[in-house]
């Protein structure tokens, strides 16, 4: 199969074999592939990962790593299906025994011993095929098309905001800063949930793809305001999805007084912030992660958001590196690879 893998700080595209899935492992075809902002930070170091990477996906299952009885069941239940997959692989998908204490308590995206699919130890998305745990695995509903099945992941994500502060639901006063691939799934599933949205960028084409759903946009000026400084106008909740330590600085500066503050970036390197705020204020600082795919293609499932427009260009995977570039272009959200083309 082709795949990638990265050679520096570029993505090369090889020649390798098919992975054989693990007992209670699927082997999956992938039928597109999402470059997200933590894919870039990856490619600059994150994480130190030199593997292949892609996280969002939505692919086919082909077969199944079980033998005898169980191998039958698995293959009826789910070769041919189209799915898409959870990142993280944890005790129970690796088939261990003894759980580590974050399975335990019934937390395993915080799993001890956890593989991340194409960010940690396993490889990822862009490339022809992949293996998961069956029980990372979602089917995708039949009237779901793949260039949205393929948001599931991120989609997910943003829905785990509301889901850790159910305040920033039904009627809530949030700001989201961050105009780009994660942001502009957050002011969708923020306000599908009812909450009163402004989604604050400084690319006018970006913002332009979410006005109009509920969500007030502002263009920010191309330079950033000074560390620290607060802005004039400040809200009970802010969501910092810009992946940059200057945007994490501002939203600080952005949340009122005992208001909350979501963090949802993710970026290479230290962040140099000013702490007092968050004590002067006594501001409640939330990190956000993974959600439920369950209620992220639900959401794709009734149309509540739909994430296609948001696609800029879809790009063979030998292309790979082409599409990095273009995926780092101003103005463009969302770049996908597709490994039949």
């Amino acid at each position: 199969m082709l795949a990638c893998r990265i050679k520096g700080k570029r993505l090369e595209v090889v020649a390798k074999a098919v992975p054989k899935p693990l007992p209670g492992w699927a082997l999956v075809r992938v039928r597109l592939a999402g470059i997200c902002k933590t894919d870039l930070e990856i490619l600059r170091g994150y994480h130190n990962f030199r593997r292949t990477p892609g996280h969002e996906f939505v692919g086919e299952v082909m077969a199944c790593g079980d033998s005898g009885e169980a191998g039958r069941r698995a293959e009826k239940r789910w070769v041919g299906r189209r799915v898409t997959g959870e990142i993280n692989i944890t005790c129970r998908g690796m088939g261990l025994r003894v759980l580590c204490e974050f399975c335990q308590r019934g937390i395993p995206t915080h799993c001890a011993r956890r593989r991340v699919l194409g960010i940690m130890d396993h490889d990822g998305a862009f490339a022809e095929y992949l293996t998961l745990p069956l029980a990372n695995l979602h089917a995708v509903p039949p009237g779901v098309p793949d260039e949205c099945a393929v948001f599931t992941e991120p989609l997910a994500a943003a829905c785990q905001i509301v889901a850790q502060v159910p305040a920033a639901g039904p009627g809530a006063a949030v700001a989201v800063m961050g105009d780009g691939k994660l942001g502009q799934l957050i002011v969708r599933v923020l306000a599908a949930a009812g909450a009163q949205v402004t989604l604050f960028g400084r690319h006018r084409k970006k913002l332009e793809l979410a006005a109009g759903r509920g969500v007030t946009t502002v263009l920010l000026p191309k330079r950033p305001p000074a560390r620290g400084g607060r802005s004039r106008r400040r809200f009970p909740f802010v969501v910092d999805a810009t992946g940059s330590p200057e945007g994490f600085a501002a939203a600080i500066g952005m949340t009122e007084a005992r208001g909350t503050l979501i963090l949802k970036s993710t970026f290479h390197g230290a962040a140099h912030v000013e702490t007092w705020p968050i004590v002067v204020d006594e501001l409640t600082v939330v990190g956000s992660r993974c959600g439920a795919f369950e209620r992220a293609l639900e959401l794709l499932r009734t149309g509540r958001v739909d994430p296609r427009p948001l696609i800029a260009r879809v790009f063979p995977l030998r292309e790979a590196q082409a599409a990095i570039r273009e995926s780092q272009r101003p103005g463009v959200v969302k770049v996908l690879l597709d490994p039949r083309a």
